[in-house]
This record gives structure tokens, C-alpha cells and sequence, in this order.
């Protein structure tokens, strides 16, 4: 009995892990887009500035807004992987001020928190799905590898 269970969920496992992604496919890979119904939304790629101020580090994007743009308060995007490290990614929220878009890091490491996020493999051809836990408030973001001044930056309006 239990060798007939186990060789069920092992054949559930690799149906699963084998299916195909039938939703909208990314035009670029590592390039995460905004899924709005069947549309892909391109987020802004974009390297952030690193600037030390005393004991605080500042990240500073160029332009006041992201030309990405969502009305969805919990966005769903979807990137298909090449270089990438999808558990490595993080969510923060940027502040617009003076033309630019800025976070900061005090020396504290715990004080910036990114949001929560669950990044889940579609296809056995790296699409990813990337889905916000909570209401994102209106504002500007960044979606960023882990240790990388890469940005891939969005508006929820």
C-alpha cells in the first residue's frame, strides 16, 4: 500500500514539475514584467547609484517616476530566467524626491525591511511567478537581486 502512495505522489511530483506554462511568455528574459490579464507589462530596468552618507548607504535611481506603471495593490509579475537568482530577489519601496528615486540603508541592517514576496516556477523552462504578499501603498519600487545595485522598478498608482 504505502509503495503505491509513493509512487503516486513521485508521478503527481514530476507531471507537475513537467507542465507547460500556457499564460503570456516574457519577450526578454531576466527582465520581470507586470502580468495584467493576458498583457506583460516591461518593469524598468535600471542600475541603482550607491552613495555612502555617514553611516548610512543611499541608493539613488534616475527620474521621479518608473514609466511602469500598475493599478494592481498586490502585482503579479512573471520573468523567465537566465541569470537571475529568483529567491534572491527583494521588494522595496523607493522615495521620490528632487527628480530621482531614493532608498536608504542606515547601518542597522534590520531597520529597511523588503516586502514580502513568494516566487514560484511555472515551466521547466524558468518562468517564474513572483507574487507580493501584502497591499503595496501607492508609490514607486524596486524589485532587486540580493547584493546588486540591478533594479527592475514599477508604479502602483
Amino acid at each position: 500500500m504505502w509503495r503505491g502512495i509513493v509512487a503516486f505522489l513521485f508521478a503527481a511530483v514530476f507531471a507537475a514539475w513537467g507542465q507547460k506554462y500556457d499564460g503570456p511568455r516574457p519577450p526578454k528574459r531576466d527582465l520581470p514584467y507586470l502580468r495584467h490579464a493576458d498583457n506583460l507589462v516591461p518593469t524598468e530596468a535600471a542600475t541603482a547609484k550607491e552613495e555612502k552618507r555617514k553611516n548610512d548607504t543611499l541608493y539613488i535611481i534616475d527620474g521621479a517616476s518608473s514609466p511602469a506603471k500598475t493599478p494592481l495593490a498586490s502585482p503579479i509579475l512573471v520573468v523567465q530566467i537566465d541569470q537571475l537568482v529568483p529567491d534572491r530577489l527583494q521588494l522595496f519601496k523607493l522615495d521620490s524626491k528632487g527628480g530621482h528615486r531614493e532608498i536608504v540603508f542606515p547601518a542597522r541592517k534590520d531597520s529597511t525591511r523588503p516586502f514580502r514576496i513568494e516566487v514560484t516556477r511555472l515551466s521547466s523552462d524558468n518562468i517564474y511567478k513572483i507574487e507580493v504578499y501584502d497591499s503595496l501603498p501607492t508609490g514607486e519600487y524596486s524589485l532587486s537581486p540580493e547584493g546588486s545595485n540591478q533594479a527592475f522598478c514599477f508604479q502602483v498608482y
